[in-house]
C-alpha cells in the first residue's frame, strides 16, 4: 500500500542571497530548490526523539553507572539479544 502525500502550494518571502545560496547547495545535490528546502524543514520539524531514546539520554544524565559491555564475552551478549 503506498502512502499519499498531500501537498500545498505556498509562498515564503527570503533574502535573496539565502535563496542564492539555498539553489547552489540544492544543484551541488542534484536536487530542485523545493525538494531542497522542503528535506531541510522535515529534518528540524521531525528531530525530535522516540520515547526508547529520551528515556537512555535520562539515564545517561542522571549519572547512574551504565552496564558495562566485556569484550570476551560479546558472542554470549548477542546471543542473549
Amino acid at each position: 500500500m503506498q502512502t499519499v502525500s498531500t501537498k500545498i502550494q505556498t509562498a515564503f518571502r527570503f533574502d535573496k542571497d539565502l535563496i542564492n545560496r539555498l539553489k547552489v547547495k540544492a544543484k551541488k545535490e542534484n536536487r530542485s530548490l523545493n525538494n531542497y528546502v522542503e528535506t531541510i524543514l522535515m529534518d528540524v520539524v521531525y528531530d525530535e526523539p522516540n520515547d526508547e531514546t529520551v528515556a537512555a539520554i535520562e539515564e545517561v544524565r542522571s549519572g547512574k553507572p551504565l552496564e558495562k559491555l566485556d569484550p570476551n564475552n560479546f558472542k554470549e551478549f548477542v546471543a542473549a539479544l
